[in-house]
């Protein structure tokens, strides 16, 4: 699916498909924005090469699970971007790569499958953004993105404290499993995020042709992508350590309850050693032992016994070992 938005010289907006394109290299002065959803590569590349993109910057457009990067080329800039098509509270979120092909007055975005950032603005903001220039509705695309990221994450830290609290009152495996698998999901996430941080770094540092720093709006829109990441990246970083510390804290609780069962089985075992050994010396079948004639000698052993088993629990109740 092509959907155009075409900014004429005089300011007049024009939403349609391909028959755009003519119109504005006809205009000198008009901006065009190109969205290219679900096509095929090669539809895709025959569009692209119209527009003079470099071969490399599309190859790596195509590339499935191409790491986010930017890099310019003499007519356009490439950003490739990790979006997303789906987040929940629980981190369940599929990511699908986002091209954006910068030019001096187009822009162009490619991606496979629905991109909820993309369709909210050209349905709202995406007149007001190409008026200004192609790179701010690009940054506006990432703006808008990292904030579903945001709003997912921030249900999350509820999720997270309510398990918290599950897992001091009453731990249990099947809980501890539930913060394994959002570690692991934290940890993919941190990863896309670092890549952002550093592709708006790089924003910040050097200047881009297509991206220049030198305008004061577009440097206002890269600093707030950069913002927006860095607090991603923080987020995913201080959940990532919550977790590890709620796994720490419930392997030391099932540690000390262990400790505490091998202790009471260590008493128990104690108590009981002197008094098997006692029963074992009067258990061994030999004719002359003298306690064997002795007419009370049962009931002296008996207590004897007794005592000594007393006295253990005694002894340990005092330690506190019981």
């Amino acid at each position: 699916m092509m959907r155009t938005l075409l900014l004429e010289a005089d300011g007049r907006v024009t939403r349609g498909g391909e028959e755009l394109i003519a119109r504005w290299r006809d205009e000198a002065r008009s901006r065009i924005w190109i969205d290219l959803q679900g096509e095929s590569q090669g539809r895709e590349r025959e569009l692209l090469e119209a527009f003079d993109c470099h071969p490399l910057a599309i190859d790596d457009a195509h590339r499935e699970r191409h790491p986010p990067k930017i890099e310019e080329f003499e007519t356009h800039t490439l950003v490739l971007y990790r979006g997303i098509s789906s987040f929940d509270a629980e981190l369940n979120f599929a990511p699908q790569q986002i091209a954006f092909f910068l030019g001096e007055r187009s822009l162009i975005s490619l991606h496979p499958g629905l991109a909820l950032s993309i369709d909210r603005l050209l349905a709202h903001e995406g007149e007001t953004l190409l008026r200004r220039s192609p790179e701010h509705v690009a940054l506006r695309v990432m703006y808008v993105s990292a904030g579903y990221y945001l709003d997912s994450l921030l249900e999350f830290e509820n999720a997270l404290s309510d398990l918290e609290d599950e897992l001091m009152e009453d731990g249990s495996d099947a809980l501890m499993r539930r913060v394994i698998a959002y570690r692991s999901r934290l940890v993919k996430m941190r990863r896309v995020f670092r890549y952002h941080v550093g592709i708006t770094q790089e924003l910040t540092a050097y200047d881009y042709e297509h991206l220049p720093r030198d305008n004061e709006d577009t440097l206002h829109a890269i600093n707030d992508v950069h913002e927006r990441f860095e607090r991603l990246y923080s987020l995913t970083q201080m959940y990532y350590d919550i977790c590890g510390d709620l796994i720490d804290g419930y392997i030391s609780l099932s540690s000390h309850q262990l400790n505490i069962t091998m202790r009471v089985l260590t008493v128990i075992t104690a108590i009981f050693v002197p008094l098997t050994f006692i029963a074992g010396i009067y258990g061994m079948n030999f004719a002359h032992m003298p306690e064997l004639a002795y007419r009370f000698g049962y009931f002296v052993v008996l207590g004897v016994m007794l005592a000594i088993g007393l006295g253990l629990l005694w002894l340990f109740r005092r330690r506190k070992w019981l």
